[in-house]
């Protein structure tokens, strides 16, 4: 019998991603993709109705409010996406016996430690992003035993959605001159990658529940990341990049987000 997945936010770069690897390759996995217009995750009978009734093993949350800047001036919505929303739904995976994967982020963390993170750090997020996306967080813990919380740092498509690295490549089509800070450093996170962790942890069977850390590992500068895309587009001389150490933005961003990947 296959394992039935329903996956939130289909619309979203990392739905999409893992919809088109599981029609290429996938037949132990049957996978349901919902959006917002099949299911909004801000009304518990939406969920009842999809989680209850259909007996899913699996249900891997992608449906957020992701805009860092748009949530400091709109908290409360931030918070009803991603911490009330996230409570109910994993409420009902509790009453359905449905293992959540919740996908979270590495802005939970202020960015001052000198090193990487680890899942054991205390979290302490800077902006209104980070502090829903914690918030949920917690109530998957305090309601839920079987769960994986996973969080992940600078999500980009190549092929989906709206990301920094099609929105460099989209600048080189109107500007001459990119301005793009060096002062915050992460690990860029193909949602390819994310993805196929993401499908091993259901596939495996995994019991090792709890909060992991997944991304490319390979720490950066959003500078060094334009740069890498320009070169990897053969793009590079179609535009001038200038490192910004004061890149105005009206939220706080952590100056150091890399985290340390989960190795179990």
């Amino acid at each position: 019998m296959k394992t039935k997945v329903l996956v939130t936010g289909a619309n979203g770069q990392l739905a999409k991603t893992i919809h088109k690897l599981c029609i290429q390759n996938d037949k132990e996995i049957d996978f349901t993709f919902v959006s917002k217009n099949d299911l909004d995750i801000t009304e518990v009978e939406d969920i009842i109705k999809h989680l209850v009734h259909h007996n899913y093993d699996y249900c891997i949350n992608c449906a957020a409010y992701t805009n860092v800047e748009e949530a400091e001036k709109n908290s409360e919505k931030a918070f009803k996406v991603n911490a009330e929303s996230v409570k109910n739904l994993a409420k009902v995976c509790k009453e359905s016996n449905t293992v959540l994967i919740h996908i979270s982020t590495d802005y939970v963390f202020d960015g001052e430690k000198g090193e990487p993170y680890s899942t054991n750090d205390m979290p302490n997020p800077i902006n209104e992003y980070g502090k829903s996306k914690l918030k949920g967080e917690i109530y998957i813990q305090d309601i839920l035993e079987k769960y994986f919380i996973v969080r992940t740092s600078w999500l980009y498509s190549k092929e989906f959605g709206h990301n920094f690295y099609r929105t460099i490549i989209e600048k080189t089509k109107t500007e001459k001159k990119l301005f793009v800070t060096n002062n915050e450093k992460g690990c860029p996170t193909n949602t390819i990658n994310l993805s196929n962790f993401l499908i091993d942890l259901i596939k495996t069977k995994s019991k090792k529940y709890g909060i992991k850390h997944f991304c490319d590992a390979v720490e950066m500068t959003w500078f060094d990341f334009a740069e890498k895309i320009l070169k990897e587009n053969k793009l590079l001389k179609k535009i001038t990049l200038v490192g910004a150490k004061k890149y105005l933005t009206f939220a706080r961003r952590p100056r150091n987000s890399v985290l340390i990947n989960t190795k179990d």
